[in-house]
């Protein structure tokens, strides 16, 4: 089992998750993050930590789409380890449906 950033992180990307983390397991792109299911190694600590609540523990159903994007964008992205301020307008996407199709963007965040 693995932890993996699902849609409801796109335009969020609250970096909540990432200061808990204590393997340094996630990686930023433009408008979200994502886990590395070969580094994570499922403590769970990250989940609660969300406000968008976008991670899921892999064993949940209809998840396959999102753990083939975590593992080749996290092999893409620059490594994060330290909380970030939001985006100005995260509070506005943040339960929006559709995310996937209408903002997201495979561009590298800036990492650390």
């Amino acid at each position: 089992m693995t932890y993996v950033v699902t849609e409801d992180c796109i335009k969020c990307k609250y970096t909540d998750c990432v200061e808990v983390c204590p393997v340094d397991c996630f990686y930023e792109g433009e408008n979200m993050l994502v886990i590395n299911p070969s580094e994570c190694i499922d403590c769970g600590v990250c989940e609660p930590e969300c406000p968008a609540e976008a991670i899921l523990p892999d064993t949940e159903d209809g998840l396959e789409k999102w753990l083939e994007l975590n593992t080749k964008f996290s092999a893409e992205w620059p490594n994060i380890t330290g909380q970030k301020d939001p985006p100005a307008d995260a509070d506005e996407h943040k339960g929006e449906k559709g995310k996937f199709e209408k903002y997201f963007s495979a561009e590298p965040g800036q990492g650390d």
